[in-house]
């Protein structure tokens, strides 16, 4: 009997993990992404927000909708910095797939610098920084998974 309900949960343990193996996520290009950047350094106090942007033709995970080559957007976003002359930024950026997610991101996050009232809080806007879309290589594709 013993080794009955050891040989099913066997089974059942391997059609589980079978199941979830065999569901491949996807990349996939959605025609509009809405985002903004956030930048900070531990050598001062000044934070920077962008202005919330849309991004077309980004490009996500279908299954966990996490934004494909999400590095890079920050990339481009420290590299504005770096040409301004404000090297050693962390820089990071924020997404969703609709505007209202995206606004209740960007308020959230706002807020939290607002209360701390111990950082000055400056805007990027969209004449002076744009994230540009990025179309992923073959590796980013294929690990998507």
């Amino acid at each position: 009997m013993k080794s009955y309900r050891r040989f099913i949960m066997a089974v059942v343990l391997l059609a589980f993990v079978c199941s979830f193996s065999s569901a491949s996520a996807k990349v996939i290009c959605v025609p509009k992404l809405y985002a903004f950047g956030f930048s900070a350094s531990f050598n001062d106090s000044i934070v920077y927000f962008t202005d919330i942007q849309v991004i077309d033709s980004a490009w996500i995970n279908d299954k966990t909708k996490f934004l494909i080559s999400r590095d890079n957007y920050s990339y481009q976003l420290k590299n504005y910095f770096t040409s301004i002359g404000q090297e050693h930024r962390t820089c990071v950026i924020s997404f969703a797939l609709t505007r209202k997610e995206i606004e209740k991101k960007y308020k959230k996050m706002k807020e939290k610098y607002v209360k701390a009232g111990n950082f000055s809080i400056k805007n990027v806007s969209k004449n002076d920084f744009h994230f540009a879309a990025i179309k992923p290589d073959n590796y980013e594709i294929e690990n998507a998974q």
